[in-house]
């Protein structure tokens, strides 16, 4: 009987392996296929035609430049920390696609009880791989714009922590799929507006995303704290920002537009908030970097407290109520 067991407790974890490649696998080409629609919309913000030329419509253009820049010499500083420069990409990567395992796919995927807690593990994880990789590369751009990243990205971490809070205490648990239970009549931003705004504008702050790239401001910091990196190192780093960006459009989805990830709206949500990422970029100027910390500690993280505080009334009134 115990053999028995140890035979089926291996089979289940081979399937989640399994499971897991493949779900590795569908996350990048869904990045590939992302660089390749935010090029394109970037384009036609402009009054240009985006990439057209490789493959029908430009559709083999991700993989052309994957190839390109996998394919191309690894040029490695003479003066840098060559271990911690060359696995800082790759460990940043790895966070990123190690994180999708809290989404509640209901499919036979791997289902973390506590994914919430997981998901602000890893999220503070990749803060230490970006200020590394500006370290060890031994470049003052680089060192300085990884400490401006580790500054927004600590800063904005508080506000997301305080927004998720706020739901923790609404749904009761730290599961992710309790948000499709709890969103199956009404979704949560109808009722908390204030809320999904906060979020949206603090992911972008996350994600070093426009308005709010300060980490790589072209003017004073070159390309931020990844100046010395190239080909392969910077595929890697590119690849992790973006899997980050498809992360965090599911994530938003899931708390504030409800929806199981087994359904085809859910996608359709999904895409429609990863343009809103690139239609920002597209349409709005680099902020100055005290703006963005007065918007942190000054704006956001008040907002945060006062409907944290708003909701453990409401719950506690709700809990009254019922009883």
């Amino acid at each position: 009987m115990n053999s028995k067991m140890i035979k089926a407790n291996y089979f289940v974890l081979l399937i989640s392996v399994v499971n897991y490649l493949f779900l590795i696998v569908c996350v990048l080409v869904g990045v590939a296929f992302l660089t390749l629609m935010e090029r394109k919309i970037l384009g036609y913000i402009q009054i240009r035609k985006g990439p057209n030329k490789v493959g029908y419509l430009g559709l083999l253009q991700p993989f052309s430049d994957a190839v390109k820049l996998f394919s191309k010499e690894q040029m490695i500083p003479v003066m840098s920390n060559f271990l911690v420069y060359y696995l800082s990409p790759m460990l940043s990567l790895f966070i990123s696609l190690f994180v999708w395992v809290v989404i509640p796919y209901e499919v036979g995927l791997l289902s973390i009880n506590l994914g919430i807690l997981f998901f602000f593990c890893c999220l503070s994880t990749s803060v230490y791989f970006t200020m590394v990789a500006g370290w060890s590369s031994n470049c003052k751009y680089s060192l300085l714009g990884s400490l401006r990243a580790v500054a927004q990205t600590i800063s904005y971490e508080v506000s997301l922590a305080l927004i998720l809070l706020s739901f923790i205490v609404l749904i009761g648990g730290f599961n992710f799929d309790l948000f499709n239970k709890y969103q199956e009549f009404i979704w949560f931003s109808m009722v908390s507006v204030p809320l999904m705004l906060v979020w949206f504008s603090s992911c972008l702050a996350e994600l070093n995303r426009t308005p709010f790239d300060f980490s790589e401001g072209e003017s004073e910091l070159v390309s931020g704290f990844n100046t010395e990196y190239g080909s392969g190192g910077f595929a890697l780093i590119f690849m992790a920002e973006y899997a980050s960006i498809l992360f965090m459009s599911m994530l938003f989805v899931i708390i504030f537009l409800g929806g199981c990830p087994c359904s085809v709206s859910f996608y359709i949500k999904v895409i429609l908030v990863a343009f809103s990422f690139v239609w920002v970029r597209g349409t709005l100027p680099r902020l100055r970097y005290d703006k963005l910390m007065y918007l942190a500690w000054k704006s956001y993280l008040p907002v945060s407290i006062n409907l944290l505080f708003f909701f453990l009334g409401l719950k506690v009134l709700c809990f009254g109520l019922y009883n």
